[in-house]
């Protein structure tokens, strides 16, 4: 076992099992286990489930989530696994009405896609393997306890024995019925919408186009939705999930009623059988087309509701357990991937030793307002018929349900004390910090892409040289970081035009002697996403967040601005 910290105490602290104690293995809980093993920490991730489910429940996969994993470095696996989402035919009692695309801006790096949750989860749980660490099956957490030292949690194994494990934090990420959630006592409110749904995962032989969704609708003599089918493609051939209103028969309104429940997700019992899906499609599709090949089929609930806050003490909560809401816009498994990254990294921060004090306070301060955006969009959404109502354009509705504008502009974290973006196009801080590609450098024979810097590291200190002048302020400010981090900010230069030949480029950064890398900004497209201009310094967070920006870079002004950035953030 890992004996804890001493941390100044005067007594002996108890010695701990794990730093970090993961509840449910799913998309988030094992995107929190991988985030944390690579960032150095240990963990161990329970999931009550003897294996993992062979169900397609979240399917879409947002372009944000895609960059997250470039950046955990897994991304390769999911582009295999994954089909394109290219748009969506939407029909109206037998018509079509709209055909959109899913089209994003060319410096995204990444499409929509479309994903089974079982191959999800099968990608992050190899991926975390190669950190040594296995999800431990059929164990369930039955209670906890914390005090300031750590929690300590009673589990049941696969074999049936009780035992106590010690951990410094507790993270639940297990589900819309979360343990971790009611043993905290956070309230979760919100509602439910009176329909049932089936869910199945299908092959269709109709001739429709391949790579878009499909949306269809009956309305009865006054106007209202009476019937529906929404399709999404899957991996194989003409393969979809499918999703539909229940027939009676199906029904499980009336148990759960009298049981006093509201249930959110699948339901046991009555598995829709392949007849069911046909009639559905017999009715609604836009051409005669034949399901066949059911590999499962559920009922499904949908509620929406939010936790009251996102953290208590050393015990926490993500995706699921947090928020729930409906599945318009394929938002839900994205948004806990997410909530996962933004905590792992601090967490592990924390345990190092090298965290501010109230680090650990951002994560409800950043991720809860989200949360509270995209239930409230996605039941608007859901009521409303779909993404396509939003009265936006449609360049920022596809941003938005990209997860592409996801920003903290008023986090704790976030330093607004630099220069603002050069204009309303660049990013400010607290905003995700774009991709760029064309940037090159003489070891390399092809251009790299911003993110391949960026790439499987924490935070990086990334400076801007728009001239031979402005090579030495940006070569200072490299080593003021690397002193007030103990050399342990990695820090890159992108350098334009002639500033990149130019000779104070080849002069150490550190005081540790180490080179500060250099890349030409071949394109200028650097610095124009980011409107750079003259010296200036980006701090990109380790889950692709634009922490602050600081231009120009002032000889003597420097170091307390950096020292205010990067003291929001770690102990200095």
């Amino acid at each position: 076992m890992e004996a804890e910290r001493q941390g100044g105490s005067r007594q002996e602290t108890p010695v701990v099992d794990t730093d970090v104690l993961v509840v449910g293995a799913g998309p988030v809980g094992l995107t929190a286990a991988a985030e944390l093993r690579r960032q150095g920490a240990a963990c161990r991730i329970i999931d009550r489930l003897p294996a993992r489910l062979p169900y397609a429940k979240a399917v879409g996969v947002q372009p944000r989530t895609l960059e997250v994993w470039d950046r955990m470095g897994m991304v390769r696996a999911a582009l295999e696994a994954a089909v394109p989402m290219r748009g969506q035919v939407m029909y109206a009692d037998g018509v079509e009405q709209a055909r959109f695309e899913l089209r994003l801006p060319p410096e995204v790096p990444y499409a929509f896609a479309a994903l089974p949750q079982y191959e999800t989860e099968r990608i992050l749980e190899e991926h975390l393997a190669r950190f040594g660490t296995g999800i431990e099956r059929g164990t369930e957490l039955l209670d906890f306890t914390q005090d300031e030292n750590g929690v300590v949690s009673r589990i049941v194994t696969a074999s049936g024995a009780q035992e106590e494990l010690r951990s410094r934090f507790l993270v639940g990420c297990d589900g819309a019925h979360s343990t971790v959630r009611k043993k905290l006592g956070l309230t979760f409110e919100g509602g439910a919408f009176p329909e049932e749904y089936m869910l199945a995962d299908v092959e269709v032989d109709w001739s429709l186009p391949e790579g878009y969704g499909v949306r269809s609708l009956h309305h009865d003599a006054e106007g209202r939705v009476d019937d529906a089918l929404v399709c999404i493609p899957l991996p194989g051939d003409r393969r979809y999930r499918m999703s539909m209103l229940v027939p009676p028969e199906l029904s499980t309104r009336g148990e759960n009623a009298a049981r006093g429940e509201t249930p959110h997700g699948l339901e046991g019992g009555r598995a829709p059988r392949v007849e069911h899906i046909q009639a559905v499609i017999d009715r609604l599709s836009p051409e005669p087309a034949t399901a066949s090949a059911l590999r499962w089929s559920s009922v499904f609930r949908i509620s929406h509701r939010l936790v009251d806050r996102y953290a208590a003490g050393r015990v926490f909560v993500a995706g699921d357990a947090a928020h729930i809401h409906p599945p318009t816009g394929a938002q839900g498994m994205n948004t806990g991937i997410q909530d996962a990254c933004n905590l792992a990294w601090k967490l592990a921060l924390a345990l190092d030793g090298g965290a501010h004090p109230r680090l650990l306070d951002s994560y409800d301060a950043e991720r809860r307002p989200v949360g509270e955006e995209v239930v409230g969009r996605t039941v608007r959404h859901a009521t409303a018929g779909g993404v396509q109502t939003a009265k936006e354009d449609r360049t920022t509705v596809m941003l938005r349900e990209a997860q592409l504008l996801v920003a903290y502009p008023d986090s704790p974290l976030t330093a607004t004390n630099g220069a603002g973006p050069a204009d309303a196009d660049s990013p400010a801080p607290g905003d995700r910090a774009p991709d760029c590609r064309g940037l090159t450098t003489s070891l390399a024979t092809t251009p790299l892409r911003l993110y391949d810097l960026l790439r499987d590291r924490g935070h990086v200190l990334v400076l801007y040289a728009g001239s031979a002048d402005a090579l030495t302020a940006c070569r200072d400010t490299a080593a003021t970081a690397d002193r007030l981090t103990g050399g342990t900010l990695p820090a890159v230069l992108v350098a334009a035009g002639d500033a990149y030949t130019a000779p104070a480029v080849h002069v150490p950064a550190g005081a540790g002697g180490r080179h500060l890398p250099v890349f030409r900004d071949e394109a200028g497209e650097f610095a124009r996403l980011y409107g750079a201009k003259g010296a200036a310094a980006f701090l990109i967070r380790p889950d692709g967040y634009l922490a602050a920006r600081l231009a120009p870079l002032a000889a003597g002004e420097t170091e307390s601005a950096l020292a205010d950035v990067l003291g929001r953030v770690f102990r200095l």
